[in-house]
């Protein structure tokens, strides 16, 4: 069994093993990390050897802790990154480079139909019947998407939304509001198999689906890291938030999808969101406006550039062929668009 996990922020953990009368056995970690003394390599393989194949990730790395010699460092490793890969293993994850990536980026669309989309492409996948799948979304129209858990009343200022124009819509991804205009958010979705995050937890794999853009970001000079659970952050502030759906039927699916903001229209967005005190002092701020940190302002590139840039580095990494929607998901797209995601029932689902 062969397991691989690249550490967030950090780097690949390997681990090949066999199961034997319930325990690991022949483990061999490796990886392109860096471990002093060098000592602590041997023990990392020796800690894991004989455990019950039925134990978490939290126990695998309280072995490696154990075995590991008094003083040893680690670069770009961790014990939990270990047991992560030993998870993996066991679970027979696939990796990113197992797959023929496609990408879709089209032409603008309406924001009840750029959710549906989510919501097909993602069943497409679950199914079989489509290749993993990086969408990149462009908005026809200004838009405030609320979570599939939040109260509608509490989240939007509907008075606010109706004097600037922005539609309210619901994903079917849990998590927070996000404010989108044209031209000032980057907003992407990942359509993956669940087996790319088999062995992950819950929280774990919003940091192994979100680790590609923090190369992007790092690719144009900006240090980037995520901050559970669902952001990613800068020295600066926050520039994105994720959400994730898991998808059942077929094989199962996961969708991954993140709002980053290039430029933002502060003074609209807290007429049209309601930011309540609380999260804002979760947050160690005092105002909304300084919550987020344009991506405009840091890297000082165009819009298109920079998504761009983050496309080639996808392309680099697991490569990506430009594809579209077939004429059926798009069919099915527009359909739920307008008997689901423009329906007030599904939009004040939580009034």
């Amino acid at each position: 069994m062969h397991g691989e996990y690249k550490v967030p922020g950090g780097k690949l953990v390997v681990v090949d093993l066999e199961v034997e009368d319930g325990t690991l056995r022949h483990v061999r970690v490796a990886g392109d990390f860096f471990l002093e003394p060098d000592e602590a390599f041997d023990a990392l393989s020796r800690a894991l050897e004989g455990a019950p194949a039925e134990t978490d990730t939290a126990g695998l790395a309280a072995r490696v802790d154990a075995a590991l010699p008094e003083g040893t460092v680690m670069y770009g490793l961790t014990s939990e990154g270990v047991g992560v890969a030993v998870r993996r293993a066991l679970a027979h994850a696939t990796d990113w480079t197992d797959y023929d990536w496609q990408l879709i980026h089209e032409a603008p669309q309406s924001p009840a139909l750029l959710m549906a989309l989510d919501e097909v492409l993602t069943e497409e996948v679950a199914a079989g019947r489509r290749p993993p799948t990086l969408r990149v979304w462009e908005w026809e129209s200004p838009a405030v998407v609320i979570g599939s858990f939040q109260s509608l009343r509490n989240e939007v200022d509907q008075e606010g939304a109706a004097r600037h124009g922005v539609q309210v819509v619901r994903r079917i991804s849990g998590g927070g509001a996000m404010f989108c205009e044209p031209g000032n958010a980057i907003t992407y979705s990942l359509s993956v198999p669940d087996s790319l995050v088999q062995g992950l937890s819950f929280a774990d794999s919003y940091a192994y689906l979100d680790d590609w853009v923090l190369d992007a970001l790092g690719d144009m000079g900006i240090k980037a890291w995520y901050q559970p659970l669902n952001d990613i952050a800068t020295d600066a502030g926050k520039v994105a938030g994720a959400a994730q759906k898991r998808v059942a039927g077929g094989h199962g699916a996961v969708l991954h999808h993140v709002t980053m903001s290039y430029d933002i229209d502060a003074e609209k967005m807290v007429e049209v969101l309601r930011i309540g005190r609380e999260k804002l002092s979760d947050k160690g701020t005092r105002s909304a406006k300084k919550r987020v940190d344009p991506l405009r302002r840091q890297t000082g590139l165009p819009r298109e550039t920079v998504i761009e840039r983050m496309l080639d580095s996808f392309r680099g990494r697991y490569g990506l062929t430009v594809g579209k929607a077939t004429d059926e998901e798009m069919a099915r797209a527009r359909e739920l668009a307008r008997t689901k995601f423009s329906s007030p029932e599904w939009t004040a689902r939580v009034p």
